[in-house]
């Protein structure tokens, strides 16, 4: 997709014939392309509104109803911040009572779309031509908020931006620009060094513009963020989505801190000052109590399992592996419960003996700090997943005081 077909979908033609489009159906894509055409209508437009017209089937899981208006790109839809995300990156510049925030590498703009919905105008620069052309006309519904063409390293801050009631958010490139696979997306990079804009570029930003946020890998180091700064890592779903690190009047709490959201629960919020700073640890595999907790990854991911801990009463099973075990049962809002079944060192046919003698046919099995292959390991036990005329079991295989273990479990009520 070029500009000129960014323009072409966004245009009332364009418009008109993605509006028409029936719900998405992978087997009639044929059929759909071929009366577009008698239609009329331009092979170059239908390609384009049929890629869309998949996009956006894919993009409902992130952005609901509000993706039948949007446009997308391979790369943008992958690396967009999810609607229940970017809300709550927006709750931060309009509490702060900012009147513009520069969106540098707004990529399709769902960060700028959800500020602009609270009253705050977005200037959104992305250094692909084509990602500020589908954020622009992603942001229509907001005439003041406008993207184009640019450089973050061509922002010039306002030299009194408190006085002016501006912010900055930045969303580095974390994919290289290039060939791409099938699906049109292009390689994902990992260092530091290689962010666009760069980590340097970000600090001396931050020090001329106080609000400014960053969205970061989740695997971004707990040294990185400098002091004064909060670092917040976010789930949702119990998957690890980003660490977004804030400055001056967007910090809440400085230091580390978790945000864990759920699909139709409230979010949970776990900073520093809930953990215990050295969470106990079990001695030995006999020390596991009745219970086994689960921390959500990104409490484990901001170095918080202290927090569970102490909310439990427990200790860890091996620091840093998110389990935490305790006599007592809990409900927390920010891990998974079980009560344990059985304790036993790993061993194939030790638990494969175990688990034929109780009846269990079907076996879920989850690893925290050990690793396996899971269909050799099912073979090697002679058991499948679905449980069939057997009875199911979840394990947990996991270390515990740095012996590998498994853990034979049963969610909490």
């Amino acid at each position: 997709m070029d500009v000129t077909t960014v323009k072409a979908l966004a245009g009332p033609q364009g418009h008109e014939l993605l509006s028409s489009l029936p719900p998405y159906d992978e087997s009639q894509v044929l059929a759909v392309q071929g009366r577009l055409r008698a239609q009329g209508h331009s092979p170059e437009l239908v390609a384009a509104a049929l890629t869309q017209h998949r996009l956006r089937h894919r993009a409902r899981d992130k952005f609901g109803e509000f993706a039948d208006g949007m446009l997308f790109t391979p790369d943008g839809l992958e690396q967009a911040t999810r609607l229940e995300v970017a809300a709550t990156h927006a709750a931060r510049f309009a509490a702060a009572s900012l009147a513009t925030v520069h969106d540098l590498g707004c990529g399709i703009g769902s960060d700028a779309m959800a500020m602009s919905s609270l009253g705050v105008t977005v200037q959104g620069l992305d250094r692909d031509p084509v990602a500020a052309a589908v954020a622009d006309s992603n942001l229509r519904p907001w005439p003041d908020s406008r993207a184009r063409v640019g450089l973050a390293e061509d922002l010039q801050p306002p030299a009194d931006p408190i006085h002016a009631r501006v912010g900055i958010w930045l969303d580095p490139a974390r994919r290289t620009p290039g060939v791409a696979d099938a699906q049109g997306r292009t390689r994902r990079v990992f260092r530091l060094e290689e962010l666009s804009p760069s980590w340097d570029l970000v600090l001396e930003l931050a020090t001329a513009v106080p609000a400014t946020g960053v969205k970061m890998s989740p695997s971004l180091p707990h040294d990185v963020p400098p002091l004064g700064t909060e670092a917040q890592w976010v789930s949702y779903d119990g998957t690890v989505l980003e660490c977004s690190v804030w400055w001056g009047p967007l910090v809440r709490t400085a230091g580390r801190s978790a945000l864990v959201m759920r699909h139709g629960a409230p979010s949970v919020r776990v900073d520093q000052s809930h953990a215990d700073e050295d969470p106990p640890a079990v001695a030995s595999l006999g020390g596991l109590g009745a219970h086994l907790y689960e921390a959500d990854r990104a409490v484990v991911r901001a170095g918080l399992v202290g927090a569970l801990t102490r909310e439990v009463g427990g200790a860890e099973v091996e620091p840093g592996l998110g389990l935490v075990t305790s006599e007592s049962a809990h409900d927390v809002p920010f891990a998974r419960g079980y009560r344990v079944v059985e304790a036993m060192p790993y061993n194939v046919k030790v638990l494969r003996a175990w688990l034929r003698e109780r009846g269990i046919t079907g076996l879920t099995i989850k690893k925290r700090g050990i690793r396996v292959d899971d269909e050799q390991l099912r073979r090697g036990l002679r058991i499948g997943r679905g449980a069939g005329d057997g009875a199911q079991a979840v394990v947990v295989l996991t270390r515990v005081a740095g012996e590998s273990a498994a853990v034979v479990v049963e969610p909490l009520a």
